[in-house]
């Protein structure tokens, strides 16, 4: 064979494409976080030329984050490193240093234990120097820690790319209250006074969204991954953000969450001020109490009190929005009640999607209502919402046996809505926790089982599942076309959720354990093997000795 020729006049190499010019600082803080601060900075520096500077703001660690610190400094130009000489106690203060440290036009923060995905500041500052906003904002997602399970933060806001020109085009703003997301142009943050709170004030970056929102700047939303928020709940110490055991979180999130509506509605943003209230219902009501099961008694008393007293600066107005909301119908429960009462029930409610479970009660007029000793709770708002919007409650019970498991489904009637649109068929699945994989799944019909109950049998092959923790996922389908999406209120009691070894032909044995998640859904956990139960079995033990 003989070679090609070669072109006498090669056409020339295309010109390499301009590099942005280094216009941001990242601002990384970190406090006795050795273990992860290198990774954060890397991330940061690794973003390209883009970056001019990145300020790593140590909050007088005491680990040697200092000195690591340092020593990366010494081979890269482009870190800064700031030692606060006294501890803060939370993460407003570092964050403070970094701002009145930067000089490059453009800031963004990043926490000690998070990193920012490749191509995250290009995406941020493009949107921004294009669009001519002081504030660029793009996609943040959860990432659990070991198993790397991601989930995206208010993802809504952020599917496709937009300009707004001003915050108050787009509300649902206010539900994105993370500050590390998104890009500010250092001469906004400065000229407006935009500072966080100093000291230890938890949910900090509540009250400083709240302030850049006020201040109704131009706004580029990015539908890119701009930052991996790494959560890690088996660490010793908890980010302050998700240490919720004690009541104290609780009241300072309350009072992040007033602070925030009341800088808004100062700054004539009230309808941002509104969506900032409506939003403590849907999401912040709703977060905490699905785990008020998992506290003890003085907690839920002192939660519902401080609850209760906020809940009564609420005006007429802030109730009429969306009234038939969950988060509403759960709030009014406990504006009502000078105790806690109903916790199960209210813990469903709070579920995502919410499940509103039996008995309905009527007033002696008809007239839909929480319980009979609690009439001033109206349920009627239920009876004008879409069914895809209903809380709907399916009861399920999974029966691990030798060969084929059994999961039994029952939904209940909700003050005629559910007989009205006519339940024809449930779609089944299971969702493994760690990754998202789907496996399990069945269509059935659902039929008639008595008065305003509907019932299905499905099949499982828990083998087939394999090893790991499966969440049961429903899809209700109706004769009007309407689909519902739900997950399954988990039967308690008479043995329902007790663990047990089956024989399998694939595993030799497998190990099944049916439970209710913190929000009552139903779960499973399969091991599988011989190997597979031991380890259950030996974990167990170590759980009980420690």
């Amino acid at each position: 064979m003989h070679p090609e020729p070669r072109d006498p006049h090669p056409a020339p190499a295309p010109a390499p494409g301009p590099e942005p010019a280094p216009q941001v600082a990242v601002v990384v803080i970190g406090y006795n976080d050795r273990a992860h601060v290198a990774d954060a900075v890397r991330s940061a520096l690794a973003q390209g030329p883009a970056v001019a500077e990145v300020i790593a703001v140590d909050d007088c660690s005491t680990d040697g984050s200092d000195g690591l610190l340092a020593r990366l400094a010494a081979g890269e130009p482009r870190l800064r490193v700031v030692r606060r000489s006294v501890n803060s106690g939370g993460c407003g203060s570092p964050r403070n240093t970094g701002i009145d440290t930067a000089t490059a036009p453009y800031v963004m923060f990043l926490d000690s234990d998070d990193v920012l995905p490749p191509g995250a500041v290009d995406a941020l500052l493009a949107a921004a120097t294009e669009a001519r906003a002081e504030v660029a904002s793009g996609l943040c997602v959860r990432r659990e820690l070991p198993s790397g399970r991601e989930q995206p933060w208010q993802a809504p806001l952020y599917t496709t790319p937009a300009v707004l020109a001003r915050p108050s085009q787009r509300p649902r703003l206010v539900h994105d209250t993370l500050c590390v997301n998104k890009l500010y142009r250092t001469a906004f943050l400065r000229e407006h006074g935009i500072r966080f709170p100093e000291g230890r004030f938890l949910y900090e970056d509540f009250v400083f969204t709240a302030r850049v929102l006020a201040a109704s700047p131009r706004v580029a939303l990015v539908p890119e991954r701009v930052y991996v928020w790494q959560v890690r709940r088996s660490a010793e110490r908890l980010s302050l953000s998700l240490d919720r055991e004690r009541v104290e979180n609780w009241t300072a999130r309350i009072e992040a969450c007033a602070l925030a509506y009341d800088i808004l509605l100062s700054a004539g943003q009230k309808e941002l001020a509104r969506a900032a209230r409506a939003k403590f219902l849907d999401h912040d009501v709703r977060m905490y109490a699905r785990e008020l099961g998992l506290r003890d008694a003085h907690y839920r008393r002192a939660w519902w009190a401080c609850t209760r007293e906020y809940l009564t600066r609420y005006d007429a107005a802030d109730w009429e929005l969306n009234p038939g909301a969950p988060g509403r119908l759960l709030a009014r429960v406990v504006l009502a009640s000078p105790e806690p009462r109903d916790l199960p029930r209210l813990r469903e409610l709070a579920a995502r999607p919410a499940r509103l479970l039996p008995p309905y009660a009527r007033t002696p007029d008809g007239a839909p209502v929480w319980s009979p000793d609690l009439p001033q709770v109206s349920l009627a708002p239920l009876l004008t919402r879409p069914v895809p919007a209903l809380p709907l409650a399916v009861d399920a019970e999974l029966r691990p046996r030798a060969r084929a498991s059994l999961l039994r489904l029952r939904l209940h009637e909700l003050y005629g809505r559910v007989a009205e649109a006519g339940p024809r068929e449930v779609d089944v699945e299971w969702r493994a926790r760690e990754d998202e994989r789907t496996r399990g799944r069945a269509t059935v019909a659902l039929t008639p089982a008595g008065a305003d109950v509907w019932s299905a049998e499905v099949p499982v092959d828990l083998a087939a599942l394999g090893s790991g923790t499966w969440d049961l996922r429903l899809t209700l389908r109706f004769a009007d076309g309407a689909r519902r999406e739900v997950t399954a209120h988990a039967l308690a009691g008479a043995g329902r959720l007790r663990r047990r070894a089956v024989p399998s032909v694939v595993h030799g044995v497998l190990l099944a354990q049916p439970y209710a998640t913190h929000s009552g859904a139903l779960a499973v956990r399969v091991a599988t093997g011989v190997r597979g139960v031991l380890g259950v079995v030996r974990g167990r033990l170590r759980r009980l000795l420690h």
